[in-house]
């Protein structure tokens, strides 16, 4: 089961704060990484993402299916692998898991111009631990989760 969290900040310089905690939260093995971002919008309303250079332990797998929940979610032109007929067929599929299109506005409405987002896709996490790591940035939590077959049947998805 991979946590997909959502941390949504005011301002971009808190946002990467808690961008950096998380990195070093993977470091001391609190948090394991499928997909980290760091999404900003600048005051004309212009998204800039950034990603570390790696993510220890990412599979081809995971990492197209952190690429097409990424995608979906912030509407990342060239993010992901999606094309054609296979956005509709995966939105379908994705909504059926907890990324519905509830979740989706939720998401798009904490990034406003000026704001920020950390997006965490975890494997695995001590969720106590990283919570209490997490709280001292504050922020808005949005959080859904994807079980080890939505996954398996989303990658199958990507790779047909």
């Amino acid at each position: 089961m991979s946590e997909l969290i959502i941390l949504g900040y005011d301002d971009h310089v808190t946002a990467r704060r808690a961008y950096d905690k998380v990195l070093d939260l993977q470091r001391d093995f609190i948090v394991e990484l499928a997909g980290l971002a760091l999404v900003r919008v600048d005051d004309d309303g212009e998204k800039h993402v950034d990603t570390p250079s790696s993510v220890v332990g990412a599979s081809t797998a995971s990492g197209a299916l952190w690429g097409a929940v990424f995608g979906l979610l912030f509407l990342v032109p060239g993010f992901g692998l999606l094309v054609g007929g296979a956005l509709g067929a995966l939105t379908g599929k994705l909504g059926k898991t907890g990324i519905n299109r509830g979740f989706q506005d939720r998401v798009q409405g904490l990034l406003e111009p000026g704001r920020a987002a950390v997006v965490v896709m975890a494997r695995k996490l001590t969720e106590d631990r990283f919570a209490a790591a997490m709280g001292d940035f504050g922020g808005t939590v949005l959080k859904t989760s994807l079980s080890e077959a939505d996954e398996r049947e989303l990658a199958e998805e990507l790779a047909g």
